[in-house]
């Protein structure tokens, strides 16, 4: 049983190293390959970022609640700091081995393992750096930054995707779903063993309410206008996950795990975009389709297209302060922030921790 604090303790998260896909992704895909053209990044940093949206993801506002500096990419070599942690995630990125990998198509091959890969050699590499001294130990975090560091995990959406666009049946899918999860308890235990202590581990989100689902697997909808059968995947998922996590506590008793729904957060934008200041949430914001979501995986956002023998640009809409999504799969920067203004009272988490004390120590009768 988990005690009260005691209430001079502090639980400041000294760093963040977070492992993902194009949710948490600050610029990892775009150093390794082609980074999002214009009008990426443009509602806050008025230029490409690396980031899969116009602005800001949920781990940049998660820094910024710790006063960190934004999270810079493990793959990025310019002009990066890692003083207060790295970001191994990488669009695209799945949980388990991907049968495509970029550039030949389909998805990174920086998947979960590859990127716990990264870590542990990040870890060993950083502190002889430090420890020489010289222009780029100040660059690398302290020692005891890993054991108080919070260590933030969002991704399994592209493992579904990749069932769905490799022709799996929807219920091929979720037959796929307890080894993904499997494979993903592996890899907090393996960063378990490397030092990590304190996690925060995000659910996946309503993956039939996206664009790039609802114009390539027309299916029954809900009242939102999402597609249930998808939607009915990503629970599932995240009800394995979260028993995943249940079982990692008990694993691990001394380490606290902070398992956050951002599915029920995310999902309340399609349901009662009105009543939160949002508009048409399943239409791109930034796209071109010949369909009632903006969308086509032929003119994606940033992108050259042609339509009837002319070529353009593909551009963003007129306001995305007021839309959910971005380019068909991602969501816009007001609606990260409206996710983690919530995540972050512990509303949504289990156990119901804000996220100022998600680097506490399980505490044990």
């Amino acid at each position: 049983m988990m005690k009260l604090p005691h209430p001079h303790i502090s639980f400041f998260c000294l760093s963040i190293f977070n492992l993902g896909d194009s949710n948490s992704d600050t610029g990892g895909l775009a150093a390794a390959f082609t980074p999002p053209n214009s009008p990426y990044g443009e509602t806050y940093f008025h230029m490409p970022a690396g980031r899969f949206s116009d602005g800001r993801l949920i781990i940049d506002f998660i820094a910024q609640s710790f006063d960190l500096p934004y999270i810079s990419a493990y793959l990025n070599s310019l002009g990066t700091n890692f003083s207060h942690g790295a970001n191994f995630a990488t669009a695209s990125s799945t949980i388990r081995l991907p049968t495509r990998i970029i550039p030949g198509g389909g998805f990174s091959p920086f998947y979960l393992d590859v990127q716990l890969q990264q870590f542990s050699q990040f870890k060993n590499r950083s502190q002889i750096i430090r420890n020489g001294g010289g222009i780029f130990a100040s660059l690398m975090p302290r020692d005891e930054y890993f054991s108080k560091a919070l260590y933030t995990f969002d991704i399994g959406q592209n493992d579904l995707g990749a069932g769905f666009f490799g022709n799996m049946s929807v219920e091929e899918v979720h037959e796929s779903i307890p080894d993904i999860i499997n494979k993903f308890s592996a890899n907090v235990k393996n960063i378990y063993n490397l030092g990590a202590r304190s996690f925060w581990i995000h659910n996946t989100g309503p993956i039939g309410c996206l664009p790039y689902i609802l114009a390539n697997f027309p299916s029954a909808k809900d009242f939102a206008g999402c597609a249930k059968p998808y939607n009915k995947v990503a629970k599932n998922f995240n009800l394995k996950l979260k028993e995943a996590v249940v079982q990692l506590r008990k694993d691990f008793p001394s380490a606290a795990f902070t398992y956050v729904d951002v599915y029920s957060v995310k999902y309340s934008l399609f349901r009662n975009p009105k009543r939160y200041g949002f508009e048409l949430p399943t239409v791109a914001c930034c796209g071109y389709g010949d369909n009632e979501y903006n969308y086509s995986g032929t003119a994606e956002c940033g992108q050259l297209a042609t339509v009837n023998g002319t070529q353009f640009i593909v551009g963003s809409c007129d306001r995305p302060s007021v839309r959910v999504n971005w380019d068909g799969i991602h969501y816009t920067e007001a609606a990260a922030k409206f996710v983690f203004d919530r995540i972050s009272t512990g509303a949504f988490s289990d156990p119901r921790i804000p996220l100022k004390m998600a680097c506490r120590r399980a505490l044990i009768d």
